[in-house]
């Protein structure tokens, strides 16, 4: 891939970043708008760093991290350790970008929190055959 090509799609570690910012800034209900008042941006750039299109500068994450009651390292959870020599492949990265979509949505998060709550193995399943099968009917449909 030249320089080119990897300069116009974002770092993977700026997605995941960007994905942090979006999901922990959501838990706790600040807009965009929000946050960028309280760092002094507009909220504009809070979304090119939730999309990994603009970097985060390190004193700018110390900035988020305190606005947004997490440590540093919250952004970076998740990561493949760079010590280990180990990259992330394809399906992590795809399942990473999976579970960041679906945890920030609303209905996504609310289901995060209160689906572990279900004790019953067997009721967990049977939920998760109701959502596949509305999925597929949704699909099927064109929805």
């Amino acid at each position: 891939m030249s320089e080119e090509t990897e300069g116009r799609r974002p770092n993977p570690v700026d997605l995941h970043v960007g994905g942090r910012v979006r999901m922990r800034r959501k838990l706790l209900g600040v807009s965009q708008e929000q946050l960028a008042d309280s760092l002094g941006l507009t909220f504009q750039q809070v979304q090119k760093y939730e999309r990994g299109a603009n970097r985060v500068s390190a004193s700018k994450l110390y900035e988020i991290a305190k606005t947004l009651q997490v440590p540093v390292s919250f952004f970076f959870d998740g990561l493949a350790d760079p010590m280990s020599g180990v990259e992330m492949d394809d399906a992590s990265l795809r399942a990473e970008k999976v579970v960041q979509e679906f945890l920030t949505t609303p209905e996504g998060l609310e289901l995060a929190e209160v689906f572990p709550r279900i004790a019953r193995g067997r009721v967990r399943r049977q939920v998760l055959d109701l959502v596949r099968a509305m999925a597929d009917e949704a699909s099927r449909d064109g929805a």
